[in-house]
């Protein structure tokens, strides 16, 4: 019987087909009346009836006739994707292989603006920009700066200066003058020998960053193209048409130069490991509650003592996740007397762990945001001198760096999952069933969505080789070192998403654990994650197809709905400065209950 996977607004479905005769129409009703099945709100349909679809396949994306038999139209267990009539692309799903695959929703056009000044864009304004949320406009200092350094250009022209990359070739080139009658092909020529790139182009939102952020850079006002230019660029960000070529000085040169690709990706990965981070502490708190760990560890005075910001803040996310006085748990309360002196680094080491991940997130964070409203043209055109100076500030070195260290930090959190997960799906060190599944043997549960984490975190180590470290000599050796940026930022953004993956499977595992634990209740925030994941997958009662609930998992972390249901405790915490709770227990050692010992002791008479 042949079988194909469909892939339907972020789901994969295994469906049989009985028959090869059936038609591609079926396998997409098929598809979606399965996707309606698994969702408790029908996945906002009334009926398979009320859904129209087209079908196509995920290697190449071509789109397939309803009417054709699937015999004729499709290979045995072949990748397809439903696509559901008015749903869009959404910015905010990185997709996992099949590449080309993308979870959908609505498409609204944005109605605000983001006002651009060349000084101020944030890298959550970039994202936001990446994501169609905003549209653009100029500031009118903006536009007076463009205005002054294009009159520089001007000049140059017009007295035919020799200056590179204005009247001269580029590269090798730079001692090679263009006549005037030649500079519009000169900028022409040099777009068109700068698309020789191979593989997938970036996907639009990529491409919307890396536009916004050339928009920005552009109206710092030192790149020298012209206002027209300018503003019929910022047009295309819009979403209006227009014809770019306008201005031949510096047309191409000015819209193509400096380190927008490498930035602009830098963001979204800064962003990313931003949101995972915080998110880390939460599913790392829940998996501690499921493993009957101790608060002990994430004491004020312990981490005052090493005041490390990260480290300091991720102890207090514990205290306000687990803080059993001010957030009754059940599952501590069972436990608390247990004979248990610490926990394993994995648990006991989280602030120490996590938090250095989020200096580094900051460290990251401050480069890139001056990258984002730095000058990185070649040449520099400084109107107040009245003229240009050829510079470096178009090299990568920085941002790559800062990106490599980005990857290596970040996929620290993902060793410790992996670690955490083990504990989990291990019954020596869990005290639950092997793998979290009932009649283990017969089902394997967790075994395997393990060893996937495992794939993922050895994939990290080899991706955490900086980039930046390796240097190839091109352009006759005019360009004789290099950032490697462009891999470095690509290759960050891979290691997030592996982070986020194990984040989702480990948060997966915990859920799963907590069952074994009811009728007991966790924290009330814990609570709350608990049931935000019921919410999009079931419980495990015995082995099944598990791709869809890692997605499923992996979708709500990166939509940052696990912060969401979480943080307005943490900051209710924080705001309202609730006394820190310190339950005692007869592992923990201090001269208070030693004393109460003695007095228990020569009270009673015993010696």
């Amino acid at each position: 019987m042949p079988r194909y996977t469909v892939h339907v607004r972020g789901e994969w479905l295994a469906v049989p087909c009985p028959d090869a005769q059936l038609t591609v129409g079926w396998l997409g009703r098929e598809a979606v009346r399965r996707y309606i099945k698994n969702k408790p709100d029908n996945g906002g349909f009334d009926s398979v009836d009320a859904v129209n679809f087209l079908v196509r396949r995920c290697k190449g994306l071509g789109l397939l006739d309803n009417d054709d038999t699937l015999e004729l139209a499709l290979e045995d267990n072949e990748f397809v994707e439903v696509v559901i009539e008015g749903d869009a692309m959404s910015p905010d799903f990185i997709p996992s292989q099949p590449e080309g695959v993308y979870l959908y929703s609505k498409y609204r056009e944005p109605e605000k603006y983001i006002a651009i000044d060349g000084d101020s864009l944030t890298t959550e304004d970039l994202v936001n920009l990446g994501k169609g949320r905003y549209k653009i406009k100029l500031t009118s200092i903006a536009e007076k700066k463009v205005q002054a350094s294009r009159e520089v250009i001007d000049r140059i022209v017009k007295e035919k200066t020799v200056v590179y990359g204005i009247t001269t070739g580029f590269g090798k080139f730079a001692r090679t003058v263009i006549p005037v009658n030649k500079l519009e092909e000169l900028q022409v020529n040099l777009v068109r020998s700068h698309s020789s790139g191979v593989g997938k182009p970036l996907i639009p939102e990529r491409c919307r960053m890396l536009l916004a952020l050339r928009i920005n850079v552009l109206a710092k006002g030192y790149s020298g193209i012209s206002l027209e230019t300018l503003k019929q660029v910022i047009e295309v960000f819009n979403g209006n048409a227009m014809d770019p070529w306008v201005d031949p000085p510096l047309r191409g040169l000015a819209l193509i130069n400096g380190t927008q690709m490498i930035t602009s990706l830098g963001c979204e990965a800064v962003e990313r490991a931003n949101a995972i981070a915080r998110q880390a502490d939460i599913v790392a708190a829940l998996t501690l509650e499921v493993l009957k760990g101790t608060t002990k560890a994430f004491d004020t005075d312990i981490h005052a003592v090493r005041p490390h910001r990260g480290q300091i803040e991720v102890a207090f996310r514990f205290r306000s996740l687990l803080d059993s006085d001010h957030h009754p748990s059940e599952i501590a309360e069972s436990h608390r007397f247990c004979d248990r002196v610490q926990d394993a680094y994995t648990l006991r080491c989280c602030p120490q762990i996590h938090g250095v991940v989020n200096d580094t997130i900051g460290f990251v964070k401050n480069i890139i945001t001056t990258e984002l409203n730095s000058a990185t043209d070649n040449p520099m055109v400084f109107a107040s001198r009245g003229e240009t100076i050829s510079g470096g500030n178009f090299h990568g070195e920085y941002p790559a760096k800062a990106l490599d260290y980005l990857a290596i930090g970040i996929h620290e959190l993902a060793a410790i999952s992996e670690r955490r997960i083990e504990r989990l799906c291990n019954p020596s060190l869990s005290e639950l069933p092997p793998f979290l599944v009932a009649e283990g043997g017969l089902n394997s549960g967790f075994m395997i969505a393990h060893c996937t984490a495992a794939a993922l975190v050895s994939e990290n180590k080899a991706l955490c080789h900086p980039s930046s470290v390796d240097s190839l000599s091109t352009s006759a050796a005019t360009e004789d070192h290099v950032s490697m940026g462009g891999w470095a930022a690509r290759k960050a953004l891979r290691v997030i998403e592996h982070v986020e993956q194990v984040l989702a499977i480990e948060l997966l595992a915990a859920c799963q654990g907590i069952e074994f634990l009811r009728p007991l209740k966790t924290t009330t925030p814990l609570e709350k994650v608990y049931d935000l994941v019921r919410s999009v997958v079931r419980p495990w009662i015995k082995d099944r197809f598990m791709a869809p609930d890692i997605e499923a998992a992996h979708r709500l972390l990166v939509e940052q709905k696990v912060w969401e249901v979480a943080a307005p405790y943490i900051e209710k915490y924080r705001v309202e400065h609730i006394p820190e709770s310190r339950p005692i227990s007869p592992t923990a050692f201090s001269l208070e209950s030693l004393h109460k010992k003695s007095t228990k002791l020569s009270e009673s008479g015993d010696l």
